[in-house]
């Protein structure tokens, strides 16, 4: 079965974006400063079509999360901003563009139905109105031997960790107070965490959890 990971940048006062979200500013104040780490990295701007960037431990890292993905989760938040009826919904085909960055299946958990919505660069955008579990059920059919990244917002990874379904957390925290916003693990539960992996760099330190019972000191 895939493997089923949360991946999201955090800032060290626990808000994955700033106070007053805006389709202008989707990240709120401040908040796209999580997301310099990436910014920068040869993986993370080639997947964006862009050119040159940093190469190293933290680009390889991009190129892991990269090739082990094999669909992806959202929120409704996180792929359009919007709520309610598509057509209100001003961002309705959402911020990527014709050829998306995901370039797997991904699935939007929304109480609003809709086709499936076909983009260039093998990403695919499928409207699951049956619930979370059923949209990471779908997700992990579509991995195959790959796995699932819950990609966010925060809402549906506190949703996803409330119901069992995450195997590991790659946490992202980058060095910034924001002060308000929205907070990752605002209704998240208790969760025995063992730390896998920890990567240091410049602009974020990489921590990678797996979640379910700690194992006991020896």
């Amino acid at each position: 079965m895939a493997k089923v990971i949360a991946e999201i940048t955090m800032s060290v006062d626990g808000f994955v974006a700033g106070p007053n979200q805006t389709l202008e500013e989707p990240l709120g104040a401040g908040g796209m400063q999580l997301h310099e780490w990436a910014f920068r990295l040869e993986a993370w701007r080639s997947r964006h079509g862009l050119e040159g960037g940093e190469t190293g431990v933290e680009s390889k890292l991009v190129e892991e999360s990269l090739r082990q993905t094999g669909a992806v989760v959202m929120g409704r938040r996180m792929f359009s901003g919007g709520s309610g009826p598509w057509e209100q919904d001003p961002n309705a085909d959402a911020w990527w563009g014709d050829d998306p960055p995901f370039r797997v299946p991904v699935f939007v958990v929304t109480h609003h139905a809709r086709q499936t919505v076909e983009k260039q660069g093998g990403t695919s955008f499928t409207f699951v109105t049956d619930g979370l579990e059923a949209a990471v059920e779908r997700a992990r059919a579509a991995a195959g031997e790959r796995g699932v990244s819950v990609a966010g917002g925060a809402s549906i990874v506190q949703q996803c960790l409330a119901a069992g379904l995450v195997d590991e957390i790659q946490l992202h925290v980058a060095p910034l107070l924001l002060g308000s916003g929205v907070r990752l693990f605002e209704a998240a539960g208790p969760q025995p965490l063992r730390i896998v992996r920890v990567i240091d760099g410049p602009l974020a330190t990489h921590i990678r959890y797996s979640v379910g019972q700690a194992e006991a000191p020896e």
